[in-house]
């Protein structure tokens, strides 16, 4: 079987990677200019290179346009949100009550992301003793979604305060899907290499 000669990725090329890597941040204060419908398509079709197991790419991704399903998805932040503010005491509890936390509003483009549990694809390879490697396969496509999308100047937030039995029932998706993550895409209002949690004070960054 013949080989393919593989690109070389010089010392120019890593650096650059390595700065993507260090710019690539969880965003939640996007403008709402739109974001063009061709460049989401094009990032999608990179995603589909992202490796999965058996190659069984059980990623489903769910465009949130409705007005009527994005309130599900906001209402659903706003209680659970509620529920986790309790959760804290004194100024930690003052902290978190002043974060932004999500781009629910103001993001263009939203997306919920699946993993199909029912499918076919794979014939089951490398799942036997290892189930979980199906969601694992959606989280690191989103991660190859997410690194495409800075290189283009869009930003990513992943907002995971929210419960996933109401998303799924506001989408009305198919009972083997699970929900992997709720995503809000658009062009930042402001950009910087430092976690918005560690310049809030939330957390302290790893060295």
């Amino acid at each position: 079987m013949g080989g393919q000669n593989p690109p070389v990725f010089d010392a120019v090329f890593a650096d650059q990677f390595a700065e993507l890597l260090r710019w690539r941040r969880d965003v939640r204060r996007f403008r709402r200019d739109p974001v063009p419908a061709s460049l989401i398509e094009a990032l999608l079709a990179q995603t589909q290179l992202s490796p999965s197991v058996g190659h069984s790419q059980p990623w489903r991704w769910m465009a949130v346009d409705d007005p009527a399903q994005r309130e599900a998805v906001q209402t659903s932040f706003s209680r659970c949100n509620a529920d986790a503010l309790a959760a804290y005491e004194g100024e930690r509890a003052a902290l978190y009550a002043k974060l932004k936390l999500e781009g629910l509003r103001e993001a263009p483009v939203q997306f919920a992301v699946f993993c199909d549990h029912g499918t076919e694809r794979g014939h089951g390879l490398g799942r036997r003793t290892m189930p979980e490697m199906l969601d694992y396969s959606v989280v690191a496509a989103i991660t190859q979604f997410w690194l495409a999308a800075r290189v283009a100047g869009l930003g990513l937030g992943w907002v995971s305060i929210l419960e996933p039995a109401e998303i799924t029932a506001a989408l009305a998706t198919p009972p083997e899907w699970k929900l992997i993550a709720y995503l809000c895409i658009g062009w930042p209002e402001e950009e910087c290499d430092t976690p918005e949690l560690v310049r809030e004070g939330w957390d302290t960054p790893q060295l």
